[in-house]
């Protein structure tokens, strides 16, 4: 089956297939739109073989990411639907429900609170400057915006705020391109992935428990040690959903808000003018670049009703955050980049008590690392042309293949 027949209902009456078919690195899948008006519950045979379903409006999605009939811990039952071919791991902020969700997500919460980013900012400053220093010396491009900037700068901010060595980077990157995986890897590939780096953090932590640091795992493994608040699994899985997910969203980010004031040279020109105007379009740029196509899932307690259709109890429901955050409903003109919304309640770092835990740090990295490219850059530009540019696909998250720009 190609991109095009799994976008849309086949003449056989079968669900469509997630992923959509997405047209372009600019464009959301086109079925969304029809969803939200038509059929905002609508089947979908899932990466594992697994049918569930999308919910496409922005009330609805809200409710799901909310409501605890929506439960992340089922995801991980004997006989519950799947994601993709692998099973979720237990013991992880995204496979558990509160107590045991409200105990993992306690340890690390002071980590991750504003003023705690506050105090990170002069460090992401001067990690950002190093390497807007080295990209200078390119003197004038074109570069891969993601090799020079993108990726290593979450990267290295994670490292440092974890405890972990940035020189295994590489590492890292491939260990997180089999976790989020939808379709480029087989179940064993996702797991022998996962097995690695779990090994690999078990490692670090007998090397950090004989010389503790200032630093997130420290604290970790003193959380395991003396209150037995973590047991020895919680800790490595705990530490490899900090890793991931702390840079892997940053990543993709940077390089499509990038795209973004490139491709509006009408907001671009404020940027330039005054380069801290980043700040107040942050926003607006989580908005109308969503991290992926689809959403978190979430499995039925029980038998549940939205926008007219009965989701039976024990089903997979996606939540589209990329599908709510162009709601017309909640949003006027939802799939125009419009920085000077009044109110914008996007659901980009989600909803209830799963919400993004780095959604602090997550907005710092992007204001200080956007403003300072284009206070270095002013006259940064596409070195290519924005049809040649693409996504990667059958990832949860997205982001471009390679950015080429020049100045």
């Amino acid at each position: 089956m190609d991109a095009e027949t799994a976008a849309g209902p086949s003449t056989s009456g079968c669900p469509r297939h997630y992923p959509f078919h997405r047209p372009s690195a600019i464009e959301l899948p086109p079925v969304y739109a029809e969803l939200r008006e038509d059929e905002p519950v609508a089947q979908v045979t899932l990466p594992s073989g697994d049918t569930g379903y999308i919910v496409s409006r922005y009330d609805d999605a809200k409710l799901v990411l909310s409501d605890p009939r929506f439960s992340r811990a089922a995801m991980i039952a004997e006989g519950a639907p799947k994601l993709t071919a692998a099973p979720m791991p237990p013991n992880s902020l995204f496979s558990t429900d509160p107590p045991q969700h409200s105990r993992l997500r306690k340890l690390v919460t002071a980590e991750f609170t504003a003023r705690r980013v506050r105090n990170l900012e002069p460090r992401i400053q001067e990690l950002t400057d190093a390497l807007l220093d080295e990209m200078e010396g390119h003197r004038g491009g074109p570069v891969d915006l993601n090799q020079v900037l993108a990726f290593p700068l979450p990267v290295q901010v994670i490292c440092e705020l974890l405890g972990v060595p940035f020189e295994d980077r590489e590492k890292f990157r491939d260990w997180s391109n089999a976790i989020v995986s939808l379709t480029t890897h087989t179940a064993e590939e996702m797991m022998q992935q996962r097995l690695e780096m779990a090994g690999y953090i078990y490692e670090l932590v007998g090397r950090r428990r004989d010389n503790p640091g200032d630093d997130l795992l420290s604290a970790l493994i003193k959380a395991h040690d003396e209150k037995d608040a973590l047991d020895q699994a919680e800790l490595v899985v705990m530490a490899m959903t900090i890793l991931v997910a702390g840079h892997e969203t940053t990543v993709s980010m940077i390089g499509a808000c990038v795209l973004t004031l490139l491709r509006h040279p009408e907001y671009l020109s404020r940027v330039v003018a005054d380069p801290d105007a980043v700040g107040a379009m942050v926003p607006e740029l989580l908005r109308v670049n969503p991290i992926g196509d689809g959403g978190p899932m979430r499995i039925t307690t029980e038998d549940v009703e939205i926008a007219g259709t009965v989701i039976p109890a024990g089903s997979a429901v996606l939540a589209a955050v990329c599908s709510a955050n162009r709601d017309p409903r909640v949003f006027e003109c939802g799939d125009e980049f419009d920085p000077d919304r009044e109110t914008n309640p996007h659901l980009a770092f989600g909803h209830g008590i799963h919400y993004c835990l780095g959604a602090p740090l997550a907005v710092a990295e992007l204001r200080i690392t956007i403003s300072s490219l284009f206070r270095r850059f002013p006259t940064l530009r596409l070195a290519t042309d924005v049809g040649n540019l693409a996504m990667k696909q059958g990832m949860l998250v997205h982001g471009l293949k390679e950015l080429p720009v020049a100045w």
